[in-house]
C-alpha cells in the first residue's frame, strides 16, 4: 500500500464558523484571520494506491459552480486535484474508487464536471470509479435540512446516481483489506472516516470531526455542525483511541500541518510530531 496526499486547492471560510464558541482571541493565535475574519484552509484529500486499486477520498471543490459562488471562498493557490494527480504519476482514469466521506460541496464537488462548453452535461469526472457513500447520508443530502441545504448541491451529488456508478457502505467494520470505516454524526449524519492500516501504524482520515490541528482540544466544534454535543462525545472517544494507539491523524483542511500524532498533555490530548504522510 502507498498513500499519497493530494491538494486540491484552497479556499477561505469564517474563522468563528470554524470553530464556534471558541473566541477569537483564542482560536486566532492557531489560525490567523485575515481583515475579513477568513481563515486560510486546504482541501487536501488522499490517494490511497492498495493492489489494484486506487481510492481517492474526498476531492475538494471542483470548477462547476459559477463566479458569483466561488467568490464567497477567496480560492488562492496553485494547487488543483489534477496538478496533485499528475505529481504522482497518475490521471483521473486510474481512479477505481472515490470514497466520500460526506457530501458537502467541498468534498464532494470534484465527483462531477461538466463534458460540453455550454455547461449542460454533467457525467462523473472518475469515469472508471465506484463512488462510494453512505445510504443515511445520501437520504441527509438528498432531502437536504435548512440549515445544511446550501452545503448539499444536487449537481454535485444526482448525477453520481443516475451515472449508476454509485455505491453505499452502511455500517462500521471493515470496508477492504486494510482500511476500516468509522461513522460519526455531529457535523452531519453518518460522515465516514477511513482508518487505514499503513506500514506499522494506523492512519485516521479526520475529515471535518477534526478539520484541523486548532481543532484538537475538545471544546473546538465547528458552528457548521448540526448535534455539536454529539461532535464532543466522538472527539473525546476517538481522540482517546487515537493516543492510546498512536494512530497519525490526517487532515483534510489544515493549510499548515498535515498529518500528527498525539500525546497526552496536562491540556488535554494535543499534537506531538508533525509530519507529512510520506514521511510515515
Amino acid at each position: 500500500m502507498k498513500l499519497y496526499s493530494v491538494n486540491s486547492g484552497n479556499f477561505k471560510l469564517d474563522g468563528g464558523a470554524m470553530f464556534g464558541v471558541v473566541p477569537k482571541t483564542v482560536w486566532n493565535k492557531t489560525n490567523p484571520a485575515d481583515e475579513n475574519n477568513l481563515c486560510s484552509w486546504s482541501m487536501r484529500c488522499l490517494l490511497v494506491e492498495t493492489g489494484n486499486r486506487l481510492i481517492l477520498i474526498d476531492n475538494g471543490l471542483g470548477d462547476k459552480q459559477n463566479e458569483k459562488f466561488f467568490s464567497y471562498y477567496y480560492l488562492h493557490g496553485d494547487d488543483s486535484l489534477e496538478k496533485s494527480f499528475a505529481k504522482h504519476g497518475f490521471t483521473f482514469d486510474d481512479v477505481t474508487d472515490v470514497f466520500l466521506t460526506h457530501l458537502h460541496f467541498d468534498h464532494c464537488g470534484g465527483s462531477i464536471k461538466y463534458t460540453d462548453s455550454n455547461k449542460t452535461k454533467l457525467a462523473p469526472t472518475f469515469k472508471n470509479a465506484k463512488y462510494w457513500s453512505n445510504g443515511k447520508h445520501w437520504d441527509w443530502a438528498t432531502n437536504p435540512n435548512p440549515r445544511e441545504k446550501a452545503s448539499f448541491l444536487k449537481e454535485n451529488i444526482l448525477p453520481i446516481q443516475e451515472s449508476g456508478q454509485l455505491n453505499f457502505i452502511d455500517k462500521e467494520g471493515e470496508w477492504l483489506p486494510g482500511i476500516e470505516v468509522l461513522l460519526v454524526n455531529g457535523h452531519t449524519e453518518s460522515m465516514m472516516l477511513p482508518l487505514i492500516t499503513y506500514k506499522e501504524s494506523k492512519v485516521l482520515f479526520c475529515a471535518d470531526l477534526l478539520p484541523s490541528v486548532g481543532h484538537l482540544p475538545i471544546p473546538y466544534v465547528m458552528g457548521y455542525d448540526v448535534r455539536p454535543l454529539e461532535t464532543l462525545k466522538e472527539k473525546e472517544r476517538i481522540l482517546q483511541q487515537a493516543v492510546n494507539n498512536n494512530w497519525t491523524l490526517f487532515f483534510e483542511h489544515d493549510s499548515v500541518n498535515e498529518a500528527c500524532n498525539l500525546t497526552n498533555t496536562e491540556r488535554g490530548i494535543r499534537a506531538k510530531d508533525i509530519y507529512k504522510i510520506n514521511n510515515l
